[in-house]
């Protein structure tokens, strides 16, 4: 997982926003990246470094939920917090509905905006955490034989060992071997952790 400080990158084609903004999160210990609009964002984005999006719905090309759009397109997962001028609220709403994790109604207060930067980076800090364990788990998955797998296959379905032995043709000591050298792999004490681990790999490959 990287590291590195987290950047609150703000999209907005106000000059004079992205000014105030930088200096409120210099102020707050943040780091910022300012882009003019959401092309200039896009080449410059590296989605391995840790963060969030503060973005201007209204802007000259791509619009706000435009770029919303296309980060969804291309699978690139950052916390968007959309923010509207007077009467967008309606754009906020449909924002949210895909997938920004939060908004701000211009004018808004330095607490408002803490308090959303704060849930975004956490909701950052949890994708990549998550993102890490699935990667370690689909490490374990490679390291099973292919009837360790058959063994897995069937654990995961809650089924006995005398059940899995008869539906393979093997002895229920060859099955219990397999068993422990399965969760012994996938690094687990028991088949209920199992298909914890193996739920939450495949949740996130969906």
């Amino acid at each position: 997982m990287n590291t590195s400080s987290p950047t609150v990158h703000v999209v907005d084609d106000d000059p004079a926003v992205r000014q105030s903004l930088r200096a409120l999160l210099k102020s707050m210990g943040r780091r910022f990246a300012g882009h003019a609009n959401a092309e200039e964002f896009l080449k410059s984005y590296d989605p391995e470094k840790p963060g969030c999006l503060i973005l201007d719905v209204r802007m000259p090309g791509m619009t706000g939920l435009e770029l919303q759009k296309e980060l969804e397109r291309t699978g690139i997962e950052i916390p968007i917090i959309i923010v509207t001028g007077y009467g967008d609220v309606p754009t906020a709403v449909d924002a949210l509905k895909e997938g920004a994790v939060d908004f701000l109604e211009k004018p808004f207060s330095r607490k408002a905006l803490v308090d959303c930067i704060d849930r975004a980076l956490a909701v950052d800090r949890r994708r990549r955490a998550i993102a890490v364990e699935c990667g370690g788990i689909d490490a374990r998955l490679a390291s099973l034989t292919p009837r360790e797998r058959e063994i897995m296959g069937q654990l995961i379905e809650g089924h006995a060992n005398r059940k899995i032995a008869d539906a393979l043709g093997l002895s229920v000591r060859t099955v219990e071997a397999h068993r422990a050298e399965v969760l012994r792999k996938m690094q687990v004490p028991s088949a209920a952790s199992l298909v914890r681990v193996v739920l939450l790999s495949q949740r996130e490959a969906s």
